[in-house]
């Protein structure tokens, strides 16, 4: 299944809401998945981003590295690498509050626990790469609208990192995390598309069906 929706910045229709709230309540959810729902809902999502076009197309991919009952990405990387891809991954600046993607080469080998117990490249794995060369970025987050508007864990790495490259931005999400359209924040980026276990939603009317 697929569906369109016209991204924009600006408010239609939108209601206001407490976005801690949606934050604390949609962990909660989250969290209380089991290990079976993560693996088998994550598995599902993976199959739908790797048939999309833009994926099929894309030579080089950025992805976070999940965390905390969040779409595993393993199964993404693996199989990303295996089809002669290069896939980078984030590592945390947390005193200037930015990502800098780096070239991965072996999975889970390159990695460490880092910002928060978050995986990311120990220090001598990490081979930057530059944001303009990424053709795809994979976005975490917590909640999202059928928009694209996303909600984060509110520390504006992934809005500060998606202003600077124009990569396609795709959002694996658990259709539970799928909330009523909120108003973005002034500095929020909307993502490009949602993919969850039951469908896929392009937020830009130029994205065409596969």
């Amino acid at each position: 299944m697929v569906l369109y929706f016209c991204k924009h910045h600006y408010n239609t229709g939108e209601i206001p809401v407490n976005k801690n709230e949606i934050r604390k309540q949609t962990l909660a959810a989250r969290m209380a998945l089991s290990h079976e729902e993560i693996t088998l809902k994550s598995s599902l999502i993976t199959e739908r981003i790797l048939s999309l076009e833009e994926y099929r197309r894309a030579n080089v991919i950025m992805t976070y590295l999940d965390f905390r009952n969040e779409v595993k990405t393993g199964e993404l990387i693996q199989r990303t690498m295996k089809m002669g891809k290069k896939i980078a991954v984030p590592a945390t600046d947390k005193k200037n509050i930015r990502l800098t993607p780096s070239l991965l080469l072996s999975y889970p080998e390159d990695l460490k626990p880092g910002a928060w117990g978050i995986p990311e490249p120990a220090s001598g794995c990490l081979r930057p790469v530059e944001p303009g060369e990424i053709d795809i970025v994979i976005v975490p987050g917590v909640a999202f609208d059928e928009k694209g508007n996303r909600i984060g864990y509110g520390m504006g790495f992934y809005d500060r990192f998606l202003n600077e490259t124009d990569a396609f931005s795709i959002a694996p999400v658990f259709e539970m995390q799928i909330k009523p359209a909120f108003s973005p924040g002034p500095h929020d980026r909307p993502v490009d598309c949602l993919v969850t276990e039951e469908r896929v939603i392009y937020v830009a009317s130029a994205h065409k069906s596969t």
